[in-house]
């Protein structure tokens, strides 16, 4: 049997990972060895003795979360993965960073059972365990009952100094101390080391202090490679509950590799034969690569240990079904990610009622009228805005933020763009609500790299963005967005909805919950936009992406393709055009995303290829040529903003009826 806990490198519990750590770096001839063998005596004792998890059933609702922010050190996590009991082979663990394998370069969610969330990207991982502890104390205070506990639980997360220097780290950092967020758990990996060299050249902060400041609970000094002092650590994080907790651990980098050790060189290529040869000896790891004795599994197996603490949860959840039938079918239906039964009914007739209203607003107002409509049906929604709800306008009959009550609804994020996208993904991830988040179009850029994230995640986020043009006048090209409508339809598995109309953009926003399989964006209008003359037929055609909005009694000889504020010049151009002998086409085409989805037939009854076009959107132009052709005209906007009153803006970059009319008139 394997000793007990130890701090020698001998003890074959940690020898273990630092074994396959450096075999799988290895034989994938690339990797990031030096965390996981630097943080062994870490996952020894978190792993084993502190998170709470259950191998045989990754998806266990009231699970610890476990985030690994420096998601470079992936093999550090499927090595636990592997050695606790999870369904990763150790034939995944030889294919490391190899094609369609379980156990890709950096964590990927969706690939590897166990991981909960995608990282990489410094910081973000953090960012997402944010998300998680906010979600698990607002899903706990919603469905929780005296005597029936059945939301308790954890977020553990691991970050390095590269994750800590990333500003993302600063702003949920902040949040989470201001929030209070006690079951949230951060192991410090405070090893000085990054690819440049020693990190005390660039990276002098004060960590424990500035964590601190932010309202944390903080253990410093640990060392991480003391089984007892690491203990008593996570044991002293665990017990406090009304603030989140950091411990401060002090480690080698490579610990075990003679020359390497506490040096860069372990930091991202793999040791090297001879290294890991002499790394073995000082391990007293006799064994072949990739084998793992029979006792040192049973030490580091979790089924069992797992399993009760399910059986528990399960027994206690039984209880509550018993007395709360209504919430405990409603926490399974969240949990499932599905919409109310009722939700289509609903929605279409809302859909109707709002065609038949006909109001004349700004879609950022519609937005709002769509969240009074959605809200009430889907208790599920926890959303928020970058300190703009009242321009946004995320703010909807109902809302209560949950810095008031933890059973709220809204999260009030201040000015965080980049951590507030980053938090609705661990939100979306931990389960139980649907979130979105609003900011400026423009200042989507703050954010780009957490959209880009949910998108690769397939999590259902809403990202609401208004202020999406020149229209929003005299505040200037700094606000102004120009490249960003391209900038996020080019994100894969992102659906962009720029709606005209109010009836658009309940579309829009129903299409956006109604997908479970990837995050959503709606880009919104400042200025007022009228209600366009719609049948029944096309209501249902808007969810398509893009259709014919209108049609001209005879045989069109010219088409205007259009998106958001720009679709009221569409049609007024192809009212004077049709008048004038050229009969129109006015095509709508609110999601380009959506409509290139749609079959061939679709797509080309709506644009066909032989019909002369013209696209008109205020932002950058190369998109369009997609859908015009080469022998089409695009007009919009390939320069910055000014400052100016919206119309004088639309006349001085030509975004105007008679613009359109020359250019179908020139192109038929």
């Amino acid at each position: 049997m394997t000793k007990p806990l130890s701090n020698d490198l001998t003890w074959p519990v940690t020898a273990a990972i630092r074994a396959l750590a450096m075999d799988a770096v290895e034989q994938a001839k690339s990797g990031h060895p030096g965390a996981p063998m630097g943080m062994a005596e870490i996952s020894a004792v978190l792993w084993r003795q502190y998170l709470k998890h259950n191998p045989a059933d990754p998806r266990w609702p009231d699970r610890d979360r476990f985030v690994m922010s420096n998601g470079h050190g992936s093999m550090l996590v499927y090595a636990l993965l592997h050695l606790t009991g999870y369904d990763l082979p150790i034939e995944e663990l030889k294919r490391f960073r190899q094609l369609h394998s379980k156990t890709p370069g950096h964590p990927e969610v969706g690939y590897t059972p166990g991981v909960e969330t995608t990282t990489g990207p410094l910081g973000q991982g953090i960012a997402n365990a944010v998300g998680f502890a906010i979600a698990e104390r607002t899903l706990a205070a919603q469905f929780n009952r005296p005597g029936h506990t059945i939301v308790d639980h954890k977020t553990w997360v691991y970050v390095g100094d590269g994750c800590l220097m990333e500003g993302i780290s600063h702003e949920v950092a902040s949040l989470a101390g201001t929030l209070g967020l006690g079951k949230l758990n951060v192991i410090y990996d405070d090893n000085g080391i990054s690819i440049d060299g020693k990190v005390g050249e660039w990276f002098a902060d004060d960590t424990p202090a500035r964590f601190e400041a932010y309202g944390w609970h903080v253990v410093r000094g640990v060392d991480g490679h003391d089984i007892e002092a690491l203990d008593k650590a996570m044991a002293e994080a665990a017990a406090v509950t009304d603030k989140p907790s950091l411990i401060c651990a002090r480690t080698v980098i490579g610990k075990g590799a003679p020359t390497k050790a506490g040096h860069q060189d372990a930091h991202g290529a793999p040791l090297g034969a001879d290294e890991i040869a002499k790394t073995r000896e000082i391990l007293n790891w006799t064994h072949a690569p990739f084998e793992v004795p029979a006792d040192v599994y049973a030490a580091w197996d979790q089924k069992a240990r797992g399993g009760a603490a399910q059986a528990a949860w399960e027994k206690t959840f039984a209880a509550y079904a018993a007395e709360y039938p209504e919430l405990a079918a409603e926490f399974t239906r969240r949990m499932a990610g599905d919409l109310p039964a009722d939700f289509d009914a609903t929605l279409a007739a809302a859909l109707a009622e709002v065609q038949e209203k006909g109001e004349a607003i700004a879609t950022r107002k519609a937005s709002q009228n769509a969240l009074n409509i959605l809200a009430p049906l889907l208790p599920e929604f926890l959303g928020g805005s970058a300190d703009l709800t009242h321009s946004n306008l995320t703010n909807f009959k109902g809302t209560l933020p949950i810095s008031r009550d933890p059973a709220g609804n809204t999260v009030l994020y201040g000015v965080r763009e980049f951590g507030m996208t980053a938090i609705a993904n661990g939100i979306a991830l931990h389960g139980g609500f649907l979130p979105f988040v609003a900011t400026f179009l423009v200042f989507s850029d703050y954010a780009r790299n957490a959209v880009r994230m949910s998108a690769l995640m397939k999590q259902r986020v809403v990202n609401v963005y208004t202020h999406d043009s020149i229209g929003l006048g005299e505040d200037g090209p700094t606000h102004q967005p120009i490249e960003h409508h391209w900038a996020l339809r080019l994100i894969p598995n992102l659906d962009y909805w720029r709606p005209c109309d109010a009836t658009e953009t309940l579309v829009a926003w129903t299409s956006a919950v109604s997908r479970k399989d990837g995050p959503s964006a709606l880009a919104l209008s400042r200025q007022g936009l009228p209600t366009q003359a719609r049948d029944a037929a096309k209501l249902g055609e808007i969810a398509r992406g893009g259709y014919v909005l209108v049609e001209p009694a005879e045989a069109p000889k010219a088409a205007v393709v259009a998106t958001g504020s720009e679709v009221k010049i569409a049609v007024e151009a192809a009212a004077a055009l049709t008048a004038a002998g050229v009969p129109t086409r006015v095509v709508s085409m609110p999601s380009t995303n959506v409509f290139d989805r749609q079959d061939a037939a679709w797509q080309d009854a709506v644009l066909p290829a032989s019909l002369p076009t013209v696209a008109i959107e205020a932002g950058a132009t190369g998109g369009w040529y997609k859908y015009v052709g080469r022998t089409g005209k695009v007009i919009g906007i390939d320069s910055f903003g000014e400052s100016a009153p919206e119309k004088a803006l639309y006349l001085h970059f030509g975004l105007t009826v008679d613009k359109v009319v020359e250019a179908v008139k020139a192109l038929v």
